[in-house]
Parts: C-alpha cells; sequence; structure tokens
C-alpha cells in the first residue's frame, strides 16, 4: 500500500486511541502532538525514505498506553510495523526502575527502525520538558530524567547524525536551563 496512505491510516488509527490522553506537562497537550511531532523527526532525519519507521513512531506509545494490542496492530500495518512498535515498547508490568534500565540495556541491540523511533521520542520528551514540564516533578526529578535519557541515548548513537545533534542540543539547553545557566 502507498506509503502516504498508510501514514494518515495509522495517524488516524493513534489519534483515536490516545483520544483522551494529554501529556503531563502544565500545557496538558493532546497526546496526539507528541506522536506527530516524533513521526515528524523521523521522516526529515530519513529524508522520508524510511516509512515503516515513520509509521512507528505515529504508533509508538499504542501498546504501552492504549488498549492497542499487537495483533491489531500487525493485522492493521503488517509485522514489519508491528515488530518497531513491540521493540520500543515498555513492558508495564514491570517496576518502573526496571523499566528504564531495560530501555537503557536494549538501545544497542534494537533494530534501526527502533532506534530511530527511540531517538525521536526522547528528543520529543525533552523539548516538551523544557517548555512544559510535568507540574509535581522536583528540579531533581527533572535532572534524574534528561541523564537517563542521556544513557538511553548512548546506546542509539550511530544511527542518525541528524537526530542525534538534535538530542544532544535538546539535552544541552535542556540541562542549561534546570541548572540555572
Amino acid at each position: 500500500m502507498n506509503a502516504l496512505i498508510e501514514f494518515t491510516r495509522a495517524l488516524d488509527f493513534a489519534a483515536h486511541k490516545h483520544i483522551d490522553q494529554r501529556r503531563k506537562g502544565l500545557r496538558a497537550e493532546p497526546y496526539v502532538n507528541h506522536l506527530a511531532e516524533v513521526a515528524r523527526l523521523v521522516a526529515e532525519a530519513t529524508g522520508g525514505d524510511e516509512p515503516d519507521a515513520v509509521i512507528a513512531a505515529l504508533l509508538h506509545d499504542t501498546l504501552e498506553d492504549t488498549d492497542a494490542t499487537r495483533e491489531e496492530i500487525e493485522e492493521s500495518f503488517g509485522p514489519a510495523i508491528a515488530a518497531i512498535v513491540v521493540e520500543v515498547t515498555d513492558d508495564k508490568r514491570l517496576p518502573k526502575g526496571e523499566r528504564k534500565q531495560r530501555q537503557i540495556d536494549h538501545a544497542p541491540r534494537v533494530s534501526r527502525p527502533a532506534k530511530l523511533v527511540k531517538l525521536a521520542d526522547k528528543i520529543s520528551n525533552l523539548r516538551s520538558m523544557a517548555v512544559s514540564p510535568p507540574a509535581n516533578w522536583s528540579q531533581a526529578r527533572k535532572i534524574e530524567y534528561f541523564e537517563w535519557a542521556a544513557a538511553v541515548v548512548e546506546g542509539l548513537r550511530g544511527t542518525s547524525e541528524i537526530l542525534e545533534a538534535q538530542f544532544d542540543e535538546a539535552h544541552r539547553r535542556g540541562l542549561e536551563d534546570l541548572r540555572g545557566g
């Protein structure tokens, strides 16, 4: 099927699955804004030449944060896209600390499309944290998140100079702002 049609189908699917969800930040933006940004970052970094990664970027949180199933994604978008989504999905049955450590440990071993999605997701999250941090997060927790994101990204390096440079900039600026200069 045509990549543009697949993209719009995935956007529609993700928008409906995340319909009532908002970002954690003070702005409480619709969650679909995050998905769109992650997909845009992947599309721009790849020149649009990796449509499966772009489509998976739209769907990257559906297994983790909605009632969507792998089977549903595979049936709708094929096994390749479903596999990427599975690679970037945390197992919410595990304690948070273990999930975070698994992201660090697994980052070097996931596929290139999954690495692209993870990089773009971390960029989006850091940028969001800079302009609209979660209201109940302390300064220390924000800094801890930035440091953890950097540890995940270390395992993704060598995937995309464009995304890595954007991550580094978002990380540098965010930490400077959090640390007061």
